[in-house]
Protein backbone atom coordinates (compact mmCIF):
# COMPACT_ATOMS: atom_id res chain seq x y z
CA UNK A 1 0.00 0.00 0.00
CA UNK A 2 1.28 3.27 -0.82
CA UNK A 3 0.57 5.76 2.19
CA UNK A 4 1.39 10.05 2.26
CA UNK A 5 1.80 11.79 5.13
CA UNK A 6 1.53 15.66 4.70
CA UNK A 7 3.40 17.45 7.24
CA UNK A 8 6.82 16.59 9.49
CA UNK A 9 6.00 17.70 12.52
CA UNK A 10 5.85 15.50 15.38
CA UNK A 11 2.17 14.09 14.49
CA UNK A 12 3.38 13.57 10.92
CA UNK A 13 6.73 12.32 11.79
CA UNK A 14 5.17 9.87 14.14
CA UNK A 15 2.29 8.56 11.73
CA UNK A 16 4.70 7.85 8.86
CA UNK A 17 7.14 6.18 11.27
CA UNK A 18 4.44 3.51 12.48
CA UNK A 19 2.39 3.09 9.53
CA UNK A 20 6.13 1.88 7.85
CA UNK A 21 6.63 -0.72 10.50
CA UNK A 22 4.34 -2.25 8.42
CA UNK A 23 6.60 -3.56 5.72
CA UNK A 24 4.15 -3.96 3.20
CA UNK A 25 3.46 -0.31 2.83
CA UNK A 26 5.47 1.88 1.16
CA UNK A 27 5.37 5.53 2.81
CA UNK A 28 6.18 9.45 1.75
CA UNK A 29 6.61 12.02 4.28
CA UNK A 30 6.18 15.83 2.61
CA UNK A 31 7.45 18.11 4.43
CA UNK A 32 7.45 21.41 2.68
CA UNK A 33 10.67 23.57 5.05
CA UNK A 34 13.95 22.18 4.65
CA UNK A 35 14.31 20.45 7.77
CA UNK A 36 11.51 18.39 9.70
CA UNK A 37 10.31 19.65 12.62
CA UNK A 38 11.00 23.02 12.48
CA UNK A 39 8.59 24.16 15.20
CA UNK A 40 9.63 21.44 17.60
CA UNK A 41 12.96 22.63 17.76
CA UNK A 42 12.22 26.23 19.20
CA UNK A 43 9.53 24.51 21.90
CA UNK A 44 9.81 25.14 25.34
CA UNK A 45 12.31 27.92 24.80
CA UNK A 46 14.77 24.82 22.82
CA UNK A 47 14.08 22.53 25.51
CA UNK A 48 10.73 20.92 24.29
CA UNK A 49 8.39 20.12 26.80
CA UNK A 50 7.50 16.94 24.65
CA UNK A 51 4.23 15.59 27.26
CA UNK A 52 2.56 16.34 30.64
CA UNK A 53 3.06 13.21 33.00
CA UNK A 54 -1.05 13.68 34.35
CA UNK A 55 -3.50 11.19 34.41
CA UNK A 56 -6.05 11.22 31.42
CA UNK A 57 -8.76 13.34 33.41
CA UNK A 58 -6.63 16.03 34.76
CA UNK A 59 -5.05 16.03 30.95
CA UNK A 60 -8.07 16.79 29.55
CA UNK A 61 -9.23 19.74 32.17
CA UNK A 62 -6.18 21.24 30.07
CA UNK A 63 -7.88 21.03 27.11
CA UNK A 64 -10.49 23.85 26.32
CA UNK A 65 -11.62 22.29 23.39
CA UNK A 66 -11.68 18.68 21.72
CA UNK A 67 -10.92 17.15 24.79
CA UNK A 68 -14.02 14.21 24.57
CA UNK A 69 -12.75 13.79 21.11
CA UNK A 70 -8.98 13.08 22.33
CA UNK A 71 -9.99 10.62 25.00
CA UNK A 72 -9.48 6.92 22.53
CA UNK A 73 -6.25 8.55 21.44
CA UNK A 74 -4.68 9.43 24.67
CA UNK A 75 -5.93 6.19 26.22
CA UNK A 76 -4.20 4.83 23.20
CA UNK A 77 -1.33 6.70 23.57
CA UNK A 78 -0.87 8.48 27.27
CA UNK A 79 2.05 10.18 28.07
CA UNK A 80 3.11 7.35 29.96
CA UNK A 81 3.75 5.49 26.16
CA UNK A 82 5.09 8.71 25.49
CA UNK A 83 8.42 8.48 27.82
CA UNK A 84 8.39 4.51 27.09
CA UNK A 85 8.87 5.38 23.36
CA UNK A 86 11.54 8.38 23.71
CA UNK A 87 13.40 5.93 26.41
CA UNK A 88 13.11 3.13 23.68
CA UNK A 89 14.64 5.54 21.27
CA UNK A 90 17.79 6.65 23.87
CA UNK A 91 16.43 9.71 24.73
CA UNK A 92 15.06 9.81 28.71
CA UNK A 93 12.39 12.04 29.96
CA UNK A 94 12.77 14.11 33.15
CA UNK A 95 9.99 15.26 34.91
CA UNK A 96 9.66 18.81 36.42
CA UNK A 97 7.21 21.42 38.23
CA UNK A 98 3.51 20.56 36.95
CA UNK A 99 4.17 17.48 35.10
CA UNK A 100 5.51 18.83 32.52
CA UNK A 101 8.40 16.13 30.66
CA UNK A 102 11.41 17.58 28.98
CA UNK A 103 14.33 15.55 27.83
CA UNK A 104 17.04 14.55 30.48
CA UNK A 105 19.56 16.22 28.23
CA UNK A 106 17.33 20.00 28.17
CA UNK A 107 17.47 19.63 24.17
CA UNK A 108 14.76 19.64 21.53
CA UNK A 109 17.69 18.76 18.94
CA UNK A 110 17.83 15.23 20.90
CA UNK A 111 13.54 14.38 20.31
CA UNK A 112 14.09 15.51 17.01
CA UNK A 113 17.72 13.21 15.89
CA UNK A 114 15.13 10.36 17.48
CA UNK A 115 12.12 10.89 15.47
CA UNK A 116 14.31 11.06 12.31
CA UNK A 117 16.04 7.89 13.06
CA UNK A 118 12.35 5.80 13.74
CA UNK A 119 11.95 7.75 10.29
CA UNK A 120 14.96 5.89 8.93
CA UNK A 121 14.70 2.74 10.80
CA UNK A 122 11.44 2.10 9.62
CA UNK A 123 12.10 2.81 5.78
CA UNK A 124 10.16 6.14 5.37
CA UNK A 125 10.78 7.99 2.17
CA UNK A 126 11.19 11.42 3.38
CA UNK A 127 10.42 14.15 0.65
CA UNK A 128 11.50 18.07 1.72
CA UNK A 129 11.19 21.66 0.06
CA UNK A 130 8.16 19.68 -1.11
CA UNK A 131 5.01 21.34 -0.54
CA UNK A 132 1.66 19.95 -1.19
CA UNK A 133 -0.56 22.14 -3.34
CA UNK A 134 -3.75 19.76 -4.02
CA UNK A 135 -5.67 16.63 -3.20
CA UNK A 136 -8.10 15.22 -5.32
CA UNK A 137 -9.79 11.65 -4.52
CA UNK A 138 -9.19 9.74 -7.13
CA UNK A 139 -11.50 6.17 -8.34
CA UNK A 140 -8.60 4.48 -6.31
CA UNK A 141 -7.18 6.70 -3.48
CA UNK A 142 -6.08 9.87 -3.91
CA UNK A 143 -3.82 12.02 -6.03
CA UNK A 144 -1.71 14.58 -4.45
CA UNK A 145 0.23 17.50 -6.24
CA UNK A 146 3.23 18.88 -5.12
CA UNK A 147 5.69 21.41 -6.89
CA UNK A 148 7.44 18.38 -8.82
CA UNK A 149 3.98 16.43 -10.22
CA UNK A 150 1.31 14.64 -9.65
CA UNK A 151 1.36 10.85 -7.22
CA UNK A 152 -1.36 8.51 -6.72
CA UNK A 153 -1.69 7.13 -3.14
CA UNK A 154 -4.10 4.85 -1.64
CA UNK A 155 -4.20 6.84 1.77
CA UNK A 156 -3.35 10.01 3.05
CA UNK A 157 -2.24 11.83 6.46
CA UNK A 158 -2.96 15.01 6.35
CA UNK A 159 -0.72 16.28 9.35
CA UNK A 160 0.15 20.49 8.33
CA UNK A 161 -0.22 22.07 11.48
CA UNK A 162 -1.65 25.45 11.73
CA UNK A 163 -0.84 28.88 11.56
CA UNK A 164 1.05 29.67 14.49
CA UNK A 165 4.53 29.94 14.18
CA UNK A 166 4.64 30.93 10.14
CA UNK A 167 8.45 31.41 10.21
CA UNK A 168 8.41 27.80 10.70
CA UNK A 169 6.42 27.02 7.77
CA UNK A 170 2.84 27.00 9.15
CA UNK A 171 0.43 28.68 6.91
CA UNK A 172 -2.60 26.17 6.94
CA UNK A 173 -2.01 24.31 4.00
CA UNK A 174 -3.56 21.47 5.72
CA UNK A 175 -6.87 23.77 6.16
CA UNK A 176 -6.89 23.95 2.28
CA UNK A 177 -6.31 20.32 1.20
CA UNK A 178 -9.35 19.11 4.00
CA UNK A 179 -11.47 21.81 2.82
CA UNK A 180 -10.76 20.53 -1.27
CA UNK A 181 -12.15 17.10 -0.02
CA UNK A 182 -15.04 18.33 1.58
CA UNK A 183 -14.31 18.73 5.15
CA UNK A 184 -15.77 21.73 7.15
CA UNK A 185 -13.32 23.86 8.83
CA UNK A 186 -13.68 25.74 12.35
CA UNK A 187 -12.00 29.14 11.58
CA UNK A 188 -8.79 29.12 12.96
CA UNK A 189 -7.97 31.47 15.33
CA UNK A 190 -4.59 32.44 18.04
CA UNK A 191 -4.76 30.41 21.06
CA UNK A 192 -2.07 31.04 23.85
CA UNK A 193 -1.15 34.43 23.00
CA UNK A 194 -0.90 37.96 24.54
CA UNK A 195 -4.10 39.47 25.59
CA UNK A 196 -4.27 43.17 23.84
CA UNK A 197 -5.24 45.97 26.80
CA UNK A 198 -7.63 48.78 26.29
CA UNK A 199 -5.53 50.19 28.70
CA UNK A 200 -1.65 51.56 28.20
CA UNK A 201 0.34 49.46 29.87
CA UNK A 202 3.51 50.53 28.06
CA UNK A 203 5.14 51.74 31.60
CA UNK A 204 4.76 48.38 32.97
CA UNK A 205 6.81 46.98 30.11
CA UNK A 206 9.49 44.12 31.38
CA UNK A 207 7.59 44.11 34.84
CA UNK A 208 7.23 40.39 35.52
CA UNK A 209 4.71 39.28 38.36
CA UNK A 210 5.13 35.71 40.04
CA UNK A 211 2.16 34.16 42.37
CA UNK A 212 -0.74 36.30 41.45
CA UNK A 213 -3.95 35.36 40.21
CA UNK A 214 -5.54 36.20 36.93
CA UNK A 215 -9.36 36.15 36.13
CA UNK A 216 -11.18 37.02 32.98
CA UNK A 217 -14.69 38.16 33.54
CA UNK A 218 -17.71 39.45 31.50
CA UNK A 219 -20.29 41.50 33.49
CA UNK A 220 -18.71 40.94 36.94
CA UNK A 221 -18.96 37.17 36.10
CA UNK A 222 -15.64 34.99 36.74
CA UNK A 223 -15.28 32.90 33.13
CA UNK A 224 -12.10 31.18 34.10
CA UNK A 225 -8.80 31.95 36.63
CA UNK A 226 -5.32 30.99 37.13
CA UNK A 227 -2.48 31.29 39.57
CA UNK A 228 0.99 31.95 38.59
CA UNK A 229 3.14 34.26 36.55
CA UNK A 230 3.00 36.59 34.23
CA UNK A 231 4.65 39.37 32.07
CA UNK A 232 3.30 42.89 31.13
CA UNK A 233 4.95 44.08 27.30
CA UNK A 234 4.47 47.40 25.53
CA UNK A 235 0.93 46.91 24.86
CA UNK A 236 0.02 43.43 26.27
CA UNK A 237 -0.57 41.11 29.32
CA UNK A 238 1.63 37.72 28.34
CA UNK A 239 3.22 34.94 30.41
CA UNK A 240 2.17 31.51 31.12
CA UNK A 241 -1.54 32.30 33.35
CA UNK A 242 -2.52 35.14 30.57
CA UNK A 243 -1.38 32.33 27.94
CA UNK A 244 -4.59 30.21 29.54
CA UNK A 245 -6.93 32.57 29.75
CA UNK A 246 -6.37 33.74 25.82
CA UNK A 247 -7.17 30.29 25.08
CA UNK A 248 -10.54 30.59 26.83
CA UNK A 249 -11.30 33.38 25.55
CA UNK A 250 -10.40 32.73 21.82
CA UNK A 251 -13.61 32.30 20.45
CA UNK A 252 -15.61 34.93 22.69
CA UNK A 253 -16.14 38.15 21.72
CA UNK A 254 -13.71 40.20 22.93
CA UNK A 255 -16.12 43.38 23.80
CA UNK A 256 -16.90 43.62 27.64
CA UNK A 257 -14.35 41.19 28.75
CA UNK A 258 -12.12 42.25 31.40
CA UNK A 259 -8.44 40.33 32.99
CA UNK A 260 -8.48 41.29 36.61
CA UNK A 261 -5.37 40.80 38.74
CA UNK A 262 -4.72 39.98 41.86
CA UNK A 263 -1.72 41.00 43.68
CA UNK A 264 -1.69 39.42 46.73
CA UNK A 265 -3.72 35.61 46.25
CA UNK A 266 -2.65 34.19 49.21
CA UNK A 267 -4.09 37.02 51.42
CA UNK A 268 -7.89 37.77 52.21
CA UNK A 269 -9.09 41.66 52.36
CA UNK A 270 -8.68 41.44 56.00
CA UNK A 271 -5.55 39.85 56.05
CA UNK A 272 -4.01 42.48 53.56
CA UNK A 273 -5.29 44.97 55.74
CA UNK A 274 -3.49 44.38 58.16
CA UNK A 275 -0.41 44.12 56.62
CA UNK A 276 -0.96 47.34 54.61
CA UNK A 277 -1.33 49.01 58.29
CA UNK A 278 1.76 47.61 59.83
CA UNK A 279 3.66 48.72 56.56
CA UNK A 280 2.27 52.23 57.21
CA UNK A 281 3.16 52.47 60.95
CA UNK A 282 6.55 51.57 59.80
CA UNK A 283 6.79 54.07 57.53
CA UNK A 284 4.40 56.60 59.42
CA UNK A 285 5.83 60.24 58.61
CA UNK A 286 7.07 58.82 54.83
CA UNK A 287 5.09 60.00 51.60
CA UNK A 288 2.03 57.07 50.33
CA UNK A 289 4.61 56.61 46.87
CA UNK A 290 7.42 55.94 49.27
CA UNK A 291 5.56 53.42 51.66
CA UNK A 292 4.92 50.61 49.15
CA UNK A 293 8.39 49.23 48.57
CA UNK A 294 7.44 45.87 50.77
CA UNK A 295 4.15 45.70 49.42
CA UNK A 296 4.68 45.49 45.51
CA UNK A 297 7.70 45.45 42.83
CA UNK A 298 9.49 48.92 42.64
CA UNK A 299 8.06 49.25 38.59
CA UNK A 300 4.48 49.16 39.01
CA UNK A 301 4.00 51.58 42.08
CA UNK A 302 4.03 54.78 40.43
CA UNK A 303 0.98 52.76 38.61
CA UNK A 304 -0.35 51.79 41.74
CA UNK A 305 -0.40 54.76 43.20
CA UNK A 306 -2.00 57.24 40.49
CA UNK A 307 -4.83 54.38 39.85
CA UNK A 308 -5.68 54.62 43.53
CA UNK A 309 -6.65 57.96 43.35
CA UNK A 310 -4.39 58.81 46.63
CA UNK A 311 -1.83 61.83 46.50
CA UNK A 312 1.66 60.00 46.35
CA UNK A 313 2.75 62.64 48.20
CA UNK A 314 0.30 62.34 51.10
CA UNK A 315 1.72 61.66 54.14
CA UNK A 316 0.87 57.75 55.13
CA UNK A 317 -0.49 58.86 58.37
CA UNK A 318 -3.15 60.79 56.76
CA UNK A 319 -4.32 58.39 54.71
CA UNK A 320 -8.12 57.66 55.47
CA UNK A 321 -9.15 53.83 56.61
CA UNK A 322 -11.81 54.66 52.97
CA UNK A 323 -8.92 55.34 51.31
CA UNK A 324 -6.80 51.90 52.45
CA UNK A 325 -9.86 50.04 51.81
CA UNK A 326 -10.00 51.19 48.41
CA UNK A 327 -6.04 50.22 47.72
CA UNK A 328 -6.75 47.04 49.21
CA UNK A 329 -9.95 46.29 46.55
CA UNK A 330 -7.44 48.03 43.49
CA UNK A 331 -4.66 45.35 44.69
CA UNK A 332 -7.04 42.30 44.83
CA UNK A 333 -8.52 43.45 41.72
CA UNK A 334 -6.26 45.16 39.49
CA UNK A 335 -8.27 44.85 36.02
CA UNK A 336 -7.67 45.73 32.65
CA UNK A 337 -10.49 45.94 29.61
CA UNK A 338 -9.63 43.62 26.68
CA UNK A 339 -8.93 45.13 23.29
CA UNK A 340 -8.76 42.15 21.52
CA UNK A 341 -5.53 38.66 21.28
CA UNK A 342 -2.93 39.44 19.91
CA UNK A 343 -2.08 38.46 15.84
CA UNK A 344 -2.04 34.48 15.26
CA UNK A 345 1.64 34.84 14.24
CA UNK A 346 2.38 35.78 17.74
CA UNK A 347 0.12 32.43 19.19
CA UNK A 348 1.88 29.34 20.32
CA UNK A 349 -1.26 27.02 19.40
CA UNK A 350 -3.85 27.47 16.46
CA UNK A 351 -7.33 27.20 17.92
CA UNK A 352 -9.71 25.56 14.78
CA UNK A 353 -9.29 23.60 12.35
CA UNK A 354 -10.73 20.54 10.72
CA UNK A 355 -14.23 19.73 12.30
CA UNK A 356 -14.00 16.94 14.68
CA UNK A 357 -17.56 15.91 14.26
CA UNK A 358 -16.43 14.83 10.74
CA UNK A 359 -13.23 12.87 12.19
CA UNK A 360 -13.45 9.06 13.33
CA UNK A 361 -12.21 9.89 17.42
CA UNK A 362 -10.95 6.27 17.10
CA UNK A 363 -8.81 5.76 14.28
CA UNK A 364 -8.20 10.12 13.00
CA UNK A 365 -10.49 8.62 9.96
CA UNK A 366 -12.05 11.45 8.24
CA UNK A 367 -15.77 10.19 8.00
CA UNK A 368 -16.59 12.01 4.68
CA UNK A 369 -13.64 10.78 2.95
CA UNK A 370 -12.66 6.80 3.35
CA UNK A 371 -8.59 6.54 3.60
CA UNK A 372 -7.94 10.11 4.66
CA UNK A 373 -6.99 10.45 8.32
CA UNK A 374 -5.87 13.62 10.01
CA UNK A 375 -3.42 14.08 13.09
CA UNK A 376 -2.14 17.33 14.93
CA UNK A 377 -2.66 20.97 15.40
CA UNK A 378 -4.78 20.50 11.95
CA UNK A 379 -7.62 19.59 13.85
CA UNK A 380 -10.28 21.81 16.04
CA UNK A 381 -8.34 20.72 19.05
CA UNK A 382 -6.19 22.39 21.57
CA UNK A 383 -4.59 23.07 25.17
CA UNK A 384 -3.28 25.31 27.28
CA UNK A 385 0.81 25.10 27.89
CA UNK A 386 2.56 22.45 29.82
CA UNK A 387 2.97 19.75 27.33
CA UNK A 388 -0.41 19.23 26.20
CA UNK A 389 -0.25 19.96 22.53
CA UNK A 390 2.42 18.05 21.77
CA UNK A 391 1.32 15.22 23.57
CA UNK A 392 -2.02 15.36 21.70
CA UNK A 393 0.42 15.73 18.32
CA UNK A 394 1.85 12.89 19.13
CA UNK A 395 -1.18 10.68 20.51
CA UNK A 396 -3.46 11.45 17.39
CA UNK A 397 -0.47 10.91 15.00
CA UNK A 398 -0.59 7.52 16.93
CA UNK A 399 -4.00 6.74 15.98
CA UNK A 400 -3.77 7.78 12.84
CA UNK A 401 0.08 5.78 11.89
CA UNK A 402 -2.00 2.66 13.47
CA UNK A 403 -5.35 3.15 11.38
CA UNK A 404 -3.40 4.24 8.20
CA UNK A 405 -1.05 1.30 8.28
CA UNK A 406 -3.20 -1.61 8.77
CA UNK A 407 -1.06 -3.05 11.71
Amino acid sequence: MNIAVVGGGPAGVTAAGLCAKNKHNTVWLFEKNQKLMKKLFITGKGRCNVSNACDIREFLSNVPRGGRFLFSALNAFSPEDTAAFFESLGVPLKLERGGRLFPASDKSGDIIRALESFLKENGVLVALNAEVKGLEKSENGFLLKTGKGTAGFDRVIIACGGLSYPLTGSSGDGYALAGAVGHTIIEPRPALCPIKTLQNVGELEGLSLKNVRASVCRGGKELYAETGEMLFTADSLTGPIILTLSSVISRLDPSGLTVSIDLKPALSQETLDLRIQRDFKEYVNKNFSNALGKLLPKSLIPYIVRLSGIDGERKVNEITREQRNSLIRLLKGLTFGVERLANIDEAIITSGGVELREIDPKTMESKIVKGLYFAGEVIDADAFTGGFNIQIALSTGYAAGLAASDL
